[in-house]
């Protein structure tokens, strides 16, 4: 196994632990045949500058506490098929690792391994600058259906700031709206208070897209249990901020 780019020998082997350690989690839970999910979804956390240490950490636990929660777990396991889920971190467009693979969940069980392995992941940030549109291409390529009469195929982004690098977020999202695919965002409005409304203009974009917005790191994790219930349930809660989206 490969360690990442830049990590010392000490790092990269406790990376490496962490790694088998949430990989023999969801192993031992086994999955179901690929592709029987009826959601695909990939989570794309920001791990840029902009994001310290503090604020990785937290989208991480904001994530694992989510798959703990009753309503979410109530939410995909009365959902038909399950739903398959992916954990990214992101930043530049040469700056993106797969945290946790495919996998699929349709219970209190496989939800509680998934949290697991997201708790034992390093906390550790890509650094870089804010690729979003980048960002949205890798995730795009990491589905594993395509074409007509598969599982919905969602992709989130989490994020603090706005695109600074790369491919832009309007191009990256024509390509994907293209294949189908919806792209979500939820914005962390520590810095930038007009966030929200540059990614309903330039990222979300597909069938019944949105942006849930988090006033600040005690917002997010309410912010992010009723995006992901949505998701699942297709049912938009109040508390969710809808905004004006391309088709």
């Amino acid at each position: 196994m490969d360690v990442p780019y830049g990590m010392d020998s000490r790092m990269g082997r406790a990376w490496i632990a962490a790694v088998l350690a949430f990989a023999a989690i969801l192993w031992a839970g086994g999955s179901r045949a690929q592709g029987a999910a009826a959601l695909e979804l990939v989570l794309a956390v920001d791990a840029s500058t902009s994001v310290d240490g503090d604020l990785f950490d937290f989208q991480l636990r904001g994530h694992a506490a989510a798959f703990r929660d009753r309503k979410l777990v109530e939410a995909i396991s009365g959902h038909g098929g399950g739903i398959s889920v992916t954990l990214v971190q992101w930043s530049d467009p040469s700056a993106f690792r797969v945290l946790i693979p495919w996998t699929d969940i349709a219970d209190s069980a496989g939800a509680a391994r998934f949290a697991a392995a997201i708790d034992s992941l390093p906390r550790r940030p890509l650094r870089g600058s804010t690729g979003i549109g980048a960002a949205m291409l890798n995730a795009a390529g990491l589905f594993r259906s395509a074409g007509e009469g598969g599982p919905r195929r969602v992709i989130d982004i989490v994020s603090n700031g706005y695109n600074n690098i790369g491919i832009t977020p309007d191009a990256a999202r024509e390509r994907i709206l293209a294949q189908g695919i919806t792209v979500n965002g939820l914005v962390i409005l520590d810095e930038v208070p007009w966030l929200a409304d540059y990614f309903a203009a330039h990222v979300i974009g597909g069938t019944s897209a949105f942006v849930a917005v988090a006033d600040n790191m005690a917002s997010f994790g309410r912010a992010l249990l009723d995006k992901l219930i949505w998701e699942i349930t297709e049912q938009s809660p109040a508390a969710i901020q809808t905004a004006e989206r391309p088709e």
